[in-house]
């Protein structure tokens, strides 16, 4: 299960195009959220549910 701190760092990654996605578990919604909440600009980061309750987080084209 990733952390708080992990999802910062792939949200960065994700956000300089070195990653194209995010997937997300069910059991990991709320550490990914803690990240996402202190983005500046979370509104271009969107997700797509997934099977199994995952989510798939990709930057908005």
């Amino acid at each position: 299960m990733k952390t708080k701190e992990e999802f910062t760092n792939l949200l960065q990654s994700l956000q300089a195009g070195e990653i194209q996605e995010i997937i997300v578990k069910h059991d990991e919604f709320f550490s990914f959220r803690e990240a996402w909440l202190v983005l500046e600009n979370r509104n271009d980061v969107v997700g797509e549910a997934g099977l199994n309750g995952e989510i798939i987080y990709r930057m908005k084209d």
